[in-house]
């Protein structure tokens, strides 16, 4: 499940980059998020 959301959030980053002046602070928010989630997942996969 995070990683879809990981990939959901990527995808909406890259159309960020594109449309910068509307959603681009937005979509960079997201974007730590999902990267946070990832490394989330990394820690509880590698602890378990």
């Amino acid at each position: 499940m995070l990683w879809t959301i990981f990939v959901i959030l990527l995808v909406l980053w890259l159309i960020g980059i594109v449309s910068a002046r509307t959603l681009g602070g937005f979509i960079h928010i997201l974007l730590v998020i999902a990267l946070v989630l990832l490394i989330v997942n990394l820690v509880q996969g590698r602890a378990v």
